[in-house]
């Protein structure tokens, strides 16, 4: 009796845990959505929640409120907003581009206000209001332009050591999409987050092809470039991948050692305007000047 008196606790407390689970099963499942939403840059906890917080409202209006006016102030040349390829580019994807330039626009009119409120006129006094300005304009713009320079740097300098591990998945037995996915978890950076989302596209019904395309509209660079024709072209013709990868592997860090030598050449001219104006001054005035002292003193 005992003994069956612990299998029926056993199989009510299975039931239990299965009717729970049912139970669970649609909010496990709205879940998984929301994180692969989350991938793409849009906060899905909020929409779930019971009721909303008070700060998100805030940003809310405040995002809107900067849309309104980088709509409205939007324009051509220097007052062009920044595009949404060099956001993506520079990892920014919580944030749309008429978002981005209504902060631009509002801090370029607010702190300069601020700062002529602040205290009377002077000429230090404009000259600061005038740096403010300038840098309150045309700094975010900078900022996201090195940043996505530096992502597509780094991009282009991981890719050939993404190229050599798919090589070894490929040929060790698995098909693309197998070692995209496997190689995708073992790189951290630009690259990583690049693969993962491409792989959320695919799990959220895009094909290869179309997730590759994605990839590279956000990571406009040849190497990138390279790596989506070789595997658009092999899996369209049947050419083998791997063999495709490994020239590609080749061409690609042929194509970084001539950037090496780019940059090496362009480093005596970046060098002349330091040395003009900063080191050959001072080298100067230490060495000819006790000379030239001692000359004024003579002549004196």
């Amino acid at each position: 009796m005992t003994i069956l008196f612990i299998i029926g606790v056993l199989l009510i407390a299975g039931a239990g845990a299965l009717v729970a689970r049912a139970l669970a099963l649609p909010r496990m499942r709205m879940s998984s959505q929301l994180r692969q939403i989350e991938s793409y840059g849009f906060d899905g906890t909020d929409i779930v929640s019971d009721a909303p917080a008070a700060d998100y409202s805030l940003r809310r209006r405040l995002n809107e409120l900067a849309a309104q006016v980088g709509r409205r102030a939007s324009g051509r040349g220097w007052r062009a907003p920044v595009s949404t390829i060099k956001l993506r580019a520079a990892g920014v994807y919580s944030i749309d581009p008429d978002v981005f330039h209504g902060y631009r626009v509002i801090a370029t009119i607010g702190l300069p206000l601020f700062l002529l409120l602040t205290r009377p006129l002077s000429a230090l006094w404009v000259l600061l209001i005038v740096f403010t300005t300038a840098l309150a304009w045309f700094a975010p713009a900078l900022l996201i332009e090195t940043r996505a320079q530096r992502r597509m740097d780094r991009i282009d300098r991981d890719l050939p050591e993404l190229i050599d591990l798919l090589i070894a998945t490929i040929e060790a037995g698995l098909g693309f999409a197998g070692s995209l996915q496997l190689v995708a978890d073992r790189f951290q950076g630009p690259l990583g987050q690049e693969l993962r989302l491409a792989l959320h596209e695919q799990s959220m019904g895009l094909t290869t092809d179309q997730a590759l395309t994605n990839l590279l509209e956000r990571c406009e660079t040849p190497s990138v470039r390279g790596f989506t024709r070789a595997v658009s072209q092999g899996e369209t013709l049947g050419v083998s991948i791997g063999t495709m990868m490994r020239n590609l592997a080749g061409e690609t860090r042929k194509r970084r050692r001539q950037t090496a030598k780019e940059k090496i050449q362009k480093a005596p001219v970046k060098m002349l305007f330091p040395l003009v104006f900063c080191i050959f001054p001072a080298l100067f005035t230490v060495v000819l000047f006790p000379a030239l002292y001692r000359v004024i003193e003579q002549l004196g």
